[in-house]
């Protein structure tokens, strides 16, 4: 604890500094806090926004969707577009422009023009979608500017920048969300309730992975998301990418709301496919058949938490596979298994050895659909964006602002559902050995409250 301290202490003396010299003006409210003063961020409220003015950094093919979505909410004002690419900028102001709105101040001179952006006094929250590894830095330099950050998946790839985060969010007293899209997807919502009613019982383990043929972004050199992203299969080998099936399940299963993660073991299998794509849609003297790829194409860790339960977590996007997030939760009543959804539950199925799937699923939307989705459900699927998720995900957390409501997903959850990536590489690196996974909530969710079922 000593040492933890130390480096907690560290980070405030030296991360804020480093940030006023960067350019970021330091919000006057947000002093730093030693470490026996602290303040949690579980279920943080902030007072209620009439108007929630939006800063988007990042709008490529993830942050653009996100500010058309934005633009059908009320509540809502864009004052703010970043991008480093300036076409892609100046393709969003004018979207916002077509949309009936005022066009938002462009930023777009280099890597560290959001700084500009968050000295205004005009911008409540910024969205983040950048490549990954500007996630943290981009997100605290937000909260310490006395803004809200909401960023894309992963929250952050090391240790120490989940710790960042929830120490950031913590002293700031800022809202630091990891945009979680699929804990807002029809079928997730619908288990979630399923849950909270206790139809499959006690609940014991849980299945979630993110398997998705991507070796097309191979093609993406110099820009989009395969310029990056590829390069991270060059110097990674693990789970790089664990929430989209990890986060509805720990919502399931109640992590860091009166459960959590403890341990995890991992292993990868060979690398082989991205290398063997390389060789069959480039040249021979092509960066991609130069670079050497190390992570494996398919990676399982095995998660055991506090409360005993079990959670197994898979990453594929290597491998010709059909998509899915296998989205199953197991209790002694019953399951629910995912792509395609069916289901079993005992006393209400016919019987435990056939799956109820396909027409039979909908006498259980008919009983069982989340209050969210029987709301905004419709103009959802009419908006888009997986299905819908992405307008409920917006239109919850803008909602939430509006109204000074905790946030479904706070720093805590961010922060150990990325964290999973890096403990998951250092366990295949030593022949798959457990590794604790950290208690960010520092004890704090043996007293957390389970996330509700929103009426």
């Amino acid at each position: 604890m000593e040492e933890e301290f130390t480096r907690r202490d560290f980070l405030k003396a030296t991360g804020a500094a480093g940030v006023a010299l960067s350019g970021v003006r330091l919000a006057e409210a947000q002093d730093p806090v030693p470490p026996e003063q602290e303040r949690s961020a579980a279920g943080l409220r902030v007072p209620p926004l009439e108007v929630v003015r939006v800063g988007f950094v990042g709008v490529g093919a993830r942050g653009a969707g996100h500010v058309e979505q934005f633009l059908l909410l009320e509540g809502v004002e864009v004052k703010a577009i970043c991008d480093t690419f300036e076409p892609a900028a100046k393709a969003a102001a004018d979207r916002c422009e077509r949309a009936g709105r005022p066009r938002p101040d462009l930023y777009t001179q280099g890597d560290y023009d959001y700084h500009r952006m968050l000295n205004r006094d005009d911008v409540d929250i910024v969205i983040i979608s950048t490549p990954w590894d500007w996630h943290v830095q981009m997100s605290v330099d937000t909260m310490l500017s006395g803004k809200h950050a909401f960023v894309e998946v992963p929250a952050a790839t090391t240790v120490e920048g989940c710790w960042e985060l929830v120490e950031t969010a913590e002293q700031t007293q800022r809202h630091c969300m990891m945009m979680e899209n699929v804990c807002y997807g029809r079928e997730e919502l619908l288990v979630l309730n399923l849950c909270r009613r206790g139809v499959f019982g006690e609940l014991l383990h849980g299945e979630a992975a993110y398997i998705h043929d991507l070796r097309s972004q191979m093609n993406d050199i110099g820009r989009g998301t395969g310029s990056w992203r590829t390069v991270q299969h060059t110097k990674r080998n693990g789970n790089l990418y664990p929430t989209h099936g990890l986060g509805p399940v720990c919502q399931y299963m109640n992590i860091n709301r009166g459960d959590r993660m403890d341990y995890l073991v991992s292993m990868s299998s060979p690398a082989l496919g991205r290398a063997l794509y390389a060789k069959e849609h480039f040249p021979a003297g092509h960066i991609r058949n130069r670079e050497r790829y190390v992570c494996g194409d398919i990676n399982s860790s095995l998660v055991k938490t506090v409360g005993g339960r079990t959670i197994l977590v898979q990453w594929d996007t290597t491998t010709p596979r059909p998509y899915t997030r296998l989205n199953l939760i197991q209790g002694t009543r019953g399951v629910w298994a995912g792509f395609p959804n069916r289901v079993v539950v005992e006393g209400i199925s016919p019987n435990t050895h056939s799956w109820e799937q396909g027409e039979g699923l909908s006498r259980w939307f008919e009983e069982y659909e989340h209050p969210l989705w029987v709301r905004i459900g419709e103009e959802a699927k009419r908006v888009g964006g997986h299905g819908g998720m992405d307008f409920v995900m917006l239109w919850r957390l803008v909602y939430c602002l509006r109204n000074g409501l905790p946030l479904d997903q706070d720093v805590y959850d961010a922060a150990s559902w990325s964290v999973i990536a890096p403990l998951s590489e250092w366990s295949v690196a030593r022949r798959s050995q457990s590794v604790e996974v950290p208690d960010f909530t520092r004890g704090k969710w043996k007293t957390m409250e389970p996330l509700g079922i929103v009426s």
